[in-house]
């Protein structure tokens, strides 16, 4: 049997604040993860000194099929979510609302009970304010299309679009057919006029 891999994302996330953002993470080959817990945490925020139990606290949760929302960091309440529709496929990406810059950081998206080598993934967040905004930084939500660019409109933005480019090429071959068409027509002609000036000359001697 081939062993489920936690993958995340090569490249990392950029957004502006204020968007939503999806941070991709899935199970390859597909792998339903309903019944299993999910934990998704930022590795490198340091525990909270003043908590003797040293608990880890989390920026999403899901266990026992639902999510644990008494484990979850203060800052990120009401502003997660898990694509639950998705968890049979092994898409394990959460979705983060409303982004800030104290958003950025490397996630941890952790699976503990997976029977594998690779039980996690690492993404990263940049959330920066020099970045256009948008209304939802999206990720393909497909297993198998996590680590797929966004082609939301490949048509230029400046410039001679595609259609504009053909018509001038067009145009200027036809000109050039026409030039080409009329120059070999006058050049017949001047050729034939010279032959019959020619043919005259040697009717009437001066």
């Amino acid at each position: 049997m081939c062993e489920v891999l936690v993958i995340g994302s090569n490249l990392p996330i950029i957004a502006a604040p204020g968007d939503d953002v999806i941070l991709p993470c899935h199970l390859e080959p597909m792998f339903d993860v309903r019944g299993l817990t999910v934990e998704w945490s930022k590795p490198d925020l340091k525990p909270d000194p003043s908590d003797r139990l040293r608990r880890v606290e989390y920026d999403h949760l899901y266990r026992d099929r639902k999510e644990v929302p008494d484990m979850k960091l203060a800052s990120y309440f009401r502003r997660t979510e898990l694509f639950m529709d998705d968890l049979k496929h092994g898409n394990i990406s959460l979705k983060i609302l409303n982004v800030s810059e104290e958003d950025s950081g490397r996630y941890r998206c952790f699976i503990p009970k997976l029977r594998s080598r690779v039980k996690a993934a690492i993404v990263q967040l940049v959330v920066d304010s020099n970045f256009t905004k948008t209304s939802t930084t999206e990720t393909p939500l497909h297993p198998r299309n996590l680590q797929t660019p966004d082609y939301q409109d490949v048509s230029p933005r400046d410039g001679l679009s595609t259609a504009s480019v053909v018509v001038i090429v067009v145009a200027f071959i036809s000109v050039a057919a026409f030039v080409a068409y009329f120059s070999h027509r006058l050049h017949l002609k001047l050729n034939s006029l010279q032959v019959g000036d020619s043919n005259q000359q040697h009717r009437d001697p001066s």
